[in-house]
Order: structure tokens, then C-alpha cells, then sequence
């Protein structure tokens, strides 16, 4: 029941961020400010305790989210085999850029802490 009382929660936090991004005319989805929203929400127990219930039933059953992901890439296998060198290379060159990025923010505000 726990987990349920989190779900909701998640959900509800999903809407009332897109009823916030689309009413506001946010240049944000609206899962992203209902992500910032929860994250404020979170500090209130009655909130942490279901959200954390759902968190790890979610967690625990993660495996089964990856099937439409697999099903999705046999089924467009040949797009795969004709941009798959093009796309990795995508892949590892965001991956590396964002790091990059997140180390240079970090180097940066540790430099702003230390000051």
C-alpha cells in the first residue's frame, strides 16, 4: 500500500509539473519541473516514505523495463547495422562531453567554495 501512496505521489508530481510548464509557457517538459517539484517535496516524511517504497519496488523490478528497449532494437536491427557505427560514436562523444562539462562545473565550484 506504501508503494501505491509513492506512485501517486509520483504521478501527481508529474502532472502538477506539466500543468506548471504548460501554463507558465516554461521552455522545460514537464516532467522536468515535476521532477524539481518532488525533489522540494521530498524533504516532508509523509512524502520520503511512499516515494522511497515505490523507488525500491520500481528498483528491484528495473530488469523489465529494458524489454521494449530490446524488443525496440531487434526490431529496427537493420537501421542498426547501417547507422550503428554513426550512432555510437554519438553516444561516446555526448558521453565524454558531458563528463567533461560536469568536471569543469565541479572544478569550478570547488575553486568558488575554497575562496
Amino acid at each position: 500500500m506504501q508503494a501505491l501512496r509513492g506512485l501517486a505521489w509520483l504521478l501527481a508530481m508529474q502532472s502538477l509539473g506539466e500543468l506548471v510548464s504548460r501554463g507558465l509557457g516554461l521552455p522545460f517538459p514537464g516532467p522536468v519541473v515535476g521532477m524539481l517539484l518532488l525533489l522540494l517535496a521530498l524533504r516532508w516524511p509523509a512524502v520520503r516514505a511512499p516515494v522511497a517504497a515505490c523507488a525500491g519496488f520500481l528498483l528491484s523490478h528495473l530488469s523489465l523495463l529494458f524489454v521494449p528497449v530490446g524488443v525496440g532494437v531487434m526490431t529496427h536491427l537493420g537501421l542498426l547495422s547501417q547507422y550503428g557505427v554513426r550512432m555510437l560514436a554519438v553516444i561516446v562523444l555526448s558521453t565524454w562531453a558531458g563528463l567533461a562539462v560536469t568536471a569543469l562545473v565541479l572544478r569550478a565550484f570547488n575553486k568558488t567554495s575554497h575562496a
